[in-house]
């Protein structure tokens, strides 16, 4: 029997978990159900978990990559499923630095999620192949470079052309360039209104 902890701040979300886990009894037994990453370590330590669903954006701003990293090293043995609702391009790149063992969105039935939870105790490591695409304007995500969404990213965090260059290593005129592509792709031609629009569809997430 696989002792199994929720880590999500969403109710709805933890008592559909729970079903989940209710209808594989045979295999997995519910610890807990928490609110906030960063208490996840304590449960490792008193109530033995071997397996975690794991939440990305917690209560208190608390960050599920961040505990994977803490509990990994601590405990490498917990075996960590990350399981979001939130498309940010960069979370799946992330999760896998931190250690986490699989990773899924959470639009899955529960025979889906069962058998990626069977697969990861198994020791198998069950990644998606890319992000969900969002539509930001009239582009679809899949459409921008890696260099456009690092300077994307940058605008969600309020950065100036300027400072965007200084962190990419490149000169002024190259961050322009991005820029003017960006608003090519998106019909957008506001820089302000182009990083509330990836900030408001969750692509980007200014916290993390």
């Amino acid at each position: 029997m696989t002792n199994v902890l929720i880590v999500d701040d969403e109710r709805v979300v933890q008592e559909l978990f729970s079903h989940y886990i209710a209808d594989a009894s045979d295999r997995y037994r519910l610890t807990a159900a928490i609110k906030g990453a960063a208490n996840a370590e304590l449960f490792c330590v008193r109530e033995c978990v071997e397996l975690i669903l794991m939440d990305i954006c917690t209560a208190d701003d608390e960050s599920g990559i961040d505990a994977t990293a803490q509990i990994k090293k601590k405990y490498p043995r917990v075996k960590i499923i990350i399981v979001t609702s939130a498309p940010d391009y960069r979370f799946i790149e992330k999760a896998r630095a931190a250690g986490a063992d699989s990773f899924w969105y959470k639009e899955v039935s529960t025979d889906e999620l069962l058998n990626i939870m069977d697969r990861t105790m198994a020791g198998e490591h069950i990644f998606p192949d890319a992000t969900p695409g969002i539509k930001i304007g009239l582009a679809d995500s899949t459409e921008f470079t890696q260099k456009e969404l690092e300077v994307l990213s940058y605008l969600v965090q309020g950065k100036s052309l300027t400072e965007i260059a200084d962190l990419m290593g490149v000169d002024y005129t190259t961050t322009k360039t991005h820029i003017k592509h960006l608003k090519e792709k998106t019909g957008i031609q506001s820089i302000s209104r182009l990083a509330v629009l990836a900030a408001r569809t969750r692509f980007i997430l200014p916290e993390y």
